[in-house]
């Protein structure tokens, strides 16, 4: 495997694991100058910072040394009926506990109505500049005169990370995304955080501050690994210096009153599932609960997000995506009993973005 040693190979490799994954398919607001002014330094000029202390975010925010916090978060969720309805069983009837909306998808508004009778669900916005499958696709809400790099022939959001990269401009990029927030808003949904579909939005510096600087002008929290980066690090084969780089994001979004990830695992959409496993729920139950019993003893301290795309296949999902197995497993997983068991015994916390913000809250 490549070593990534600085943000650009980092984001660029992100991007080519997230088109692997789906190939089947600071205290108050900084203005807006200051904000790019310190990503520009972060990001381009190499300005090398003092590594992160000891202390993990975790216990910044409060918690004793030794604290394992975890968000279990369901992407995807409004993509369709079965997303849905998958987030849905995760979150109610299992261990899950957050989930993020793509914005621009058709069964966004079932979701938001769910949330309105149902209030307290943990949802952010899985901001989404792709529209990946073959036949089951989404424009930008931007409109195609709007911002004409985001879309392809179609009319639709390009298929793939490096399309966004080679056609869209920050401009454009910045334009959509705030236009998710606000279509969100107008709904009457105000999101608990912001993270980033398909990795699209990491996929270059310039794109990666027009994200940060959304969440820090709304005072939103934003899913951005920048503590230990254990496992994030080692999946992506990072180096030092690049773990460096990130961590002074994490000081910038902390510094903006927001909580911060010392973690990231992305693995679960690579974990393979065989065709027995496919065929029969107890099995795949059986393995994905393993395979994150497994992650969940991985973790190290501090604060955790887990992310996960459990969907309630249908029938009709085959028809979107063939990955039905792998976002079926994830729901079966997080419903089994033994996986809460393994958590419990771990002595994890679950926790949510809201909790978090909360807590951070208090912090001076």
């Amino acid at each position: 495997m490549l070593k990534v040693s600085n943000l650009a190979d980092f984001l660029e490799q992100a991007a080519d694991n997230s088109r692997h994954f789906h190939k089947h398919s600071l205290s108050n607001q900084l203005p807006a100058m200051r904000i790019f002014f310190i990503f520009f330094c972060l990001l381009c000029s190499g300005l090398q910072v003092q590594a992160q202390t000891d202390l993990t975010y975790a216990e910044k925010l409060g918690y004793p040394k030794g604290t394992k916090l975890l968000i279990l978060h369901v992407d995807d969720v409004g993509m369709s009926y079965d997303s849905n309805e998958g987030a849905i069983n995760a979150i109610t009837k299992g261990v899950a506990s957050s989930c993020s909306v793509m914005m621009p998808c058709p069964w966004v508004p079932a979701f938001v109505h769910y949330m309105k009778e149902h209030p307290g669900i943990d949802a952010g916005l899985h901001l989404t500049l792709t529209s990946e499958w073959k036949d089951y696709r989404w424009g930008p809400l931007s409109g195609k005169n709007g911002t004409p790099g985001l879309v392809d022939k179609e009319g639709d959001l390009w298929p793939s990370v490096p399309d966004v990269i080679q056609h869209a401009t920050a401009d454009e990029v910045e334009k959509e995304i705030k236009m998710q927030l606000e279509r969100a808003r107008a709904m009457g949904f105000e999101p608990t955080h912001f993270d980033t579909h398909m990795g699209t939005l990491l996929a270059t510096p310039a794109f990666a501050e027009r994200y940060v600087k959304l969440g820090i002008e709304n005072h939103i929290p934003v899913m951005v690994p920048a503590g230990h980066a254990t496992l994030i690090k080692k999946s992506m084969n990072a180096s030092d210096e690049l773990i460096t780089q990130m961590r002074a994001i994490g000081k910038m979004l902390w510094a903006a009153g927001l909580p911060v990830l010392d973690d990231l695992h992305n693995e679960s959409y690579d974990w393979p599932i065989s065709k027995e496993a496919a065929a029969d729920d107890k099995k795949l139950q059986a393995y994905k609960t393993q395979k994150y019993i497994e992650a969940v003893r991985s973790l190290q301290p501090g604060l955790t997000m887990m992310i996960m795309h459990c969907t309630a296949t249908s029938p009709v999902f085959q028809y979107i995506s063939d990955s039905g197995p792998l976002r079926r497993g994830d729901m079966l997983a997080m419903m089994d009993p033994a996986l809460r068991k393994a958590i419990a015994d771990e002595k994890i916390i679950i926790t949510t973005w809201h909790e978090m913000m909360e807590k951070r809250k208090l912090v001076k």
